[in-house]
């Protein structure tokens, strides 16, 4: 019989692609020492991508960059009809 009870929520892992999200906030929040504000400050997140998300992991856990990266190039193909 498999074990049906949730994983504990790693917020240092893409909740999209599960590799490492580079969050400074987690990082702060699992060593306690003090951090650079996080790239995500300054990223821009598509409504799409943001769809994609479970609905327990919305502000939860931080997407990782190569994701929101693979999401703009999409969105930049699709603009441009390639």
């Amino acid at each position: 019989m498999s074990d049906t009870r949730a994983n504990p929520l790693d917020t240092s892992r893409c909740p999209l692609c599960g590799g490492e999200n580079g969050c400074a906030i987690a990082r702060k929040q699992a060593t306690g020492q003090a951090q650079p504000p996080c790239w995500c400050v300054s990223a821009s997140f598509s409504a799409d991508l943001l769809a994609r998300l479970p609905a327990d992991m919305l502000n939860a856990a931080c997407i990782c960059a190569r994701c929101v990266a693979d999401d703009a190039a999409a969105h930049s193909r699709d603009a441009s009809g390639a």
